[in-house]
């Protein structure tokens, strides 16, 4: 409901000067539990999706504000790539997923939501994680909460990553 109720705007899409950037305003801020966000790296940075499609929805995103890859310093490049390999590890130790959906939609036609500032998706998926709620009801089934979903993503992200 929170979604729904929330206008275009304020839902982060294409960084207007009403919403800012969420890749940018959060890590500025020190409330990494309100902000959702899971872990900070040199360059890059791990949050729980505020609208998730599944529990425990995670995107990386580098702290530099740009959509092009061609933009990104080989360490950020590579740092963003051993983040997704621990959100993928602290994740199967939180939910047990039994696969991922891992990508990023680079532009506004591609599907970015926030097509200004690229991130990375990574997505836990389960058999029979789609049903008819979306399609019927136009709703999405979460079993657990955001703040359920980050504490257990924060104690699993604590002990499998060692960055």
């Amino acid at each position: 409901m929170t979604y729904i109720a929330t206008d275009a705007e304020d839902k982060g899409g294409g960084g207007s000067a009403k919403s800012g950037c969420i890749f940018c305003d959060k890590p500025r801020q020190q409330s990494d539990k309100e902000n959702l966000i899971v872990y900070r790296g040199a360059t890059a940075f791990v949050l729980l999706n505020l609208y998730p499609y599944n529990n425990g929805h995670l995107m990386v995103a580098p702290y530099a504000h740009t959509a092009k890859l061609s933009e990104l310093s080989p360490e950020s490049l590579s740092e963003i790539m051993k983040l997704v390999q621990g959100c993928e590890a602290a994740l199967y130790q939180a939910y047990l997923p039994q696969g991922y959906n891992i990508g990023m939609n680079l532009g506004q036609i591609a599907g970015a939501g926030i097509a200004d500032h690229l991130h990375m998706h990574v997505v836990p998926r389960w058999s029979g994680d789609t049903n008819f709620m979306p399609v019927i009801a136009e709703t999405k089934v979460l079993p657990d909460s955001l703040s359920g979903s980050y504490d257990k993503i924060m104690s699993a992200w604590q002990s499998t990553f060692h960055g």
